[in-house]
């Protein structure tokens, strides 16, 4: 009887030990893991307070699109995401301000007058789509933007702006235009001294169509101070120096006739002589108004090159 009584003493024993000798593999086991995670998640670019709220907004994400997918199984899509704004405004996921950035020459302050609206919104109501459609087509500067909702609670927009190409003048006042006609602003005339104006009826949607016309003697161009749009259908140019230059109708018959006057200009220094104006609508002749009269006019042909 005392022989069992050791026996089964023993086996306690071995048990005892062998589960004890299970626990502290399965903390070592623990804590190597646990080091393994810390050591893992020490390598990413974010800071304990971000992981808590990355996390959150993963819960959170969870837990909205749970309720919607109940929802819209249930036939009531509607409910869904009522019920998904809800969610997430009650844990804070809503529109609480704004970060606006890109805007360099346009008012600020119309971007967020315009996005007002958006201040209390739920994060899923919130449509990065429709407000962009509404930016571009109510603030002239903007060309594009970029809008992107950074969680927990800002709508960030990213302007980007048109660039102001010349000034466009109208019976009465002056309007800054991007190079495809898009009216900007009014502008004084104070700041509009340095800047290529464009007058007569459509000039401002022909606006590329003179950029390309000047890029043809790129010499030329930083003497031109206006330039009219004549009958819908050809560029009369006004150098700095007061000098009107009449070009032909058509692209590339009035390039060709610009290519030639810079190259006769080179050769003879026409912009700032005493010919009030140069008339090229009938090439390849060049006509030169005198401030005698036009009863003085000269004419030459365009391949002489001498005056």
């Amino acid at each position: 009887m005392a022989q069992q009584i050791r026996r089964n003493g023993s086996t306690g024993v071995r048990r005892a030990a062998k589960a004890q000798s299970r626990a502290v593999t399965a903390r070592k086991a623990k804590g190597s893991a646990s080091g393994f995670i810390d050591w893992l998640m020490g390598l990413l670019p974010f800071s304990e307070e971000q992981w808590s709220r990355i996390w959150l907004a993963i819960i959170i994400g969870g837990a909205v699109g749970l309720a919607f997918i109940i929802a819209s199984l249930a036939g009531v899509p509607a409910m869904a995401e009522a019920q998904a704004a809800r969610i997430a405004a009650d844990a804070g996921f809503e529109v609480k301000g704004f970060r606006v950035t890109g805007t360099e020459r346009m008012d600020e302050g119309r971007v967020y007058a315009l996005i007002a609206d958006q201040l209390g919104q739920p994060m899923p109501q919130v449509d990065p789509a429709e407000i962009r459609a509404r930016l571009g087509t109510e603030l002239p500067w903007v060309k594009d933007a970029r809008v992107s909702i950074q969680l927990p609670h800002t709508l960030a927009i990213d302007i980007v702006e048109r660039k102001p190409h010349a000034v466009l003048e109208k019976p009465d006042r002056l309007v800054l235009i991007d190079v495809g006609g898009v009216e900007l602003e009014t502008v004084a005339p104070a700041k509009a001294k340095q800047m290529l104006r464009l007058a007569g009826p459509g000039a401002g949607q022909q606006a590329a169509r003179l950029d390309t016309l000047l890029a043809a003697a790129p010499a030329l161009r930083p003497q031109i101070e206006a330039a009219e749009w004549v009958g819908n259908r050809r560029w009369n140019l006004t150098f700095k120096t007061g000098q009107l230059l009449a070009l032909p109708e058509g692209d590339t018959e009035a390039a060709t006739a610009l290519v030639k006057f810079a190259r006769l200009d080179g050769q003879n220094r026409l912009i700032g002589g005493k010919v009030l104006a140069f008339d090229m609508r009938s090439p390849p002749r060049l006509y030169m108004r005198l401030p005698d009269g036009e009863r003085e006019a000269r004419k030459m042909a365009a391949a002489g090159g001498a005056l």
